[in-house]
């Protein structure tokens, strides 16, 4: 097809810089065992106990007393984490998990992560590869002692936060720092090392989803255009099973009528792309899911420029488009019993003599047409494009739309929850079911039907930047491009990007809602 790239064996986009780190970022390895191995790293839990941090069956597995615990401040607080000398001259880790609960449990094991890492780097600093983790063979491993009571959700939190906890990505000359390579879960008498297995399988297909997805939006947008980026979401979709990947030119968007992607990406010197992602398992049935991210690679504002300060995060408002991709990917390679396809409308919204102007008419895939009122306003033009074709032309069941899409959103509900829109009640429930089920919080927001005929325009068939509350009225004009079908709509302006850690999430692209889109797919395939 003119204009159109069909991926099907690995092609080089990720080597466009050999600086990059490799992409995308590998994970600790984590396995289920029945044996406590002498001569490997250990950390042992310390739950509440009656009166205080249950210290004495800390302390046990180590072999030293209370007193060893306390002098090293070992607590019940979930995530803390405390070296501990031990008689053999080695070290053990003790930390804290609280009353147990599996959020409990991610902290824990993000932190234990966390200090992992900080030990390494400090060994490879001091050019000592041992420092005081044990022998040279086992320094990158850990092994954790279950309680006896563990379950399936507190083994899958505990994975989470080790997979996602010590994650880095770092353009830099120096060697590649030491990382945390494998742990053993150590199991408890009696326990179906079996069925925990395959949570802890399952469980880091999940974090790689999350951690694809930092790695795109962490990429410097130097390196990262609509080219670069919806190339390496084909490179890696080519060796999954019934996954396919097409790519579509700013040449094929211009003769099928995509003017609202176009229009944003025209300020560039960087085209435009559209991702087409479609898993297709063999002899399903079942609806048919379609999930559009926002894939702006880099956001100046264009003529509406944004302020400076800041302007260096708008590296990651494609956030939307990488948890897309990182959810199929994952989906995919889960080979869940679930029709899906992702679309992903990329541009670079840049500040040039060819960048679309407020007050401009832009006519979109299917003809309606658009009132530009703010070129910052960029991501619901390449959204709306995006959706009319899903519409038209992949006859969905069920529509959802993920991106960094308003500052109103992040004023609203902070920077750890997602904004839920939802024209139909079971979806927004099955969004935020499975938000609750891989750690991720949504709000649903209210569609206020007040402010239905504010999006409707002057000049053209709706307004850009329709008056009155930002996320609601951004919301109700994606809406317009539908169809009528079921359809929720997931604002992450504020959750998609930290600037500090706290419990499995580091500072930079944080990966947020990739998990969420899993889950939510894999809730049809029940």
């Amino acid at each position: 097809m003119s204009g159109s790239s069909v991926f099907r064996s690995a092609q080089p986009v990720r080597d466009a810089d050999p600086a990059l780190p490799a992409i995308p970022t590998s994970l600790v390895e984590v396995d289920v065992v029945r044996q406590w191995r002498d001569g490997v790293p250990g950390a042992v839990a310390v739950f509440d106990g009656e009166s205080g941090p249950d210290l004495a069956a800390a302390a046990e597995p180590f072999d030293v007393d209370i007193a060893v615990l306390q002098a090293v401040g070992a607590s019940s607080t979930a995530g803390d984490v405390r070296a501990v000398p031990l008689p053999s001259g080695g070290v053990g880790w003790v930390v804290g998990v609280g009353s147990g609960e599996p959020v409990k449990w991610r902290s824990a094991g993000a932190a234990l992560a966390r200090a992992l890492r900080a030990r390494l780097d400090q060994a490879a600093e001091s050019d000592d590869e041992v420092g005081d983790l044990g022998d040279a063979s086992d320094a990158d491993y850990l092994q954790i002692r279950l309680p006896d009571d563990v379950d399936g959700e507190a083994v899958s939190a505990l994975t989470l936060g080790l997979a996602l906890g010590g994650y880095r990505f770092r353009v830099t000359a120096k060697p590649t720092p030491p990382r945390l390579r494998k742990v053993l879960l150590v199991a408890p008498e009696g326990a179906d090392v079996a069925a925990l297995g395959e949570q802890v399988r399952r469980t880091r297909e999940l974090s790689a989803a999350t951690a694809l997805a930092r790695d795109l939006a962490n990429a410097p947008s130097n390196i990262k255009d609509p080219a670069w980026f919806t190339g390496v979401a084909a490179e890696l979709a080519a060796d999954v099973p019934d996954l396919t990947a097409v790519v579509r030119d700013e040449k094929w968007l211009a003769d099928n009528g995509f003017g609202g992607i176009l229009a944003v990406g025209g300020g560039s010197s960087r085209p435009p792309r559209l991702l087409e992602l479609t898993y297709r398992p063999k002899d399903v049935e079942g609806p048919h899911l379609v999930l559009v991210g926002k894939g702006i690679t880099f956001d100046t504002g264009g003529i509406s420029i944004k302020p400076a300060e800041g302007m260096h995060l708008m590296r990651t408002d494609m956030s939307g488009g990488a948890a897309v991709i990182g959810a199929l990917l994952t989906i995919a390679r889960l080979e869940l019993p679930v029709r899906v396809t992702g679309l992903v409308p990329s541009a670079e919204n840049h500040v040039s003599g060819s960048a679309y102007r407020p007050g401009d008419i832009v006519r979109h895939y299917g003809g309606t047409t658009t009132e530009v009122g703010n070129t910052d306003a960029e991501g619901r033009m390449v959204l709306a494009d995006a959706l009319a074709y899903a519409v038209d032309k992949l006859e969905p069941d069920l529509l959802v739309d993920v991106a960094t899409l308003t500052g109103a959103m992040k004023v609203a509900l902070g920077l750890r929850t997602g904004g839920l829109f939802a024209t139909d009640s079971e979806l927004a429930d099955r969004v935020r079911e499975a938000g609750q089920q891989v750690g991720e919080a949504w709000w649903r927001m209210p569609l206020l039907e007040d402010h239905a005929e504010d999006v409707k325009g002057q000049l053209a068939d709706v307004k850009q930047t329709p008056p009155g509350p930002g996320g609601i009225t951004a919301a109700l004009f994606l809406r317009e491009f539908t169809g009528g079908l079921p359809w929720a709509h997931l604002d992450i302006a504020g959750p998609a990007r930290a600037d500090k850690d706290y419990a499995e999430v580091v500072p930079g692209g944080t990966g947020f809602a990739a998990r969420s889109l899993v889950a939510l797919a894999a809730s049809f395939s029940n």
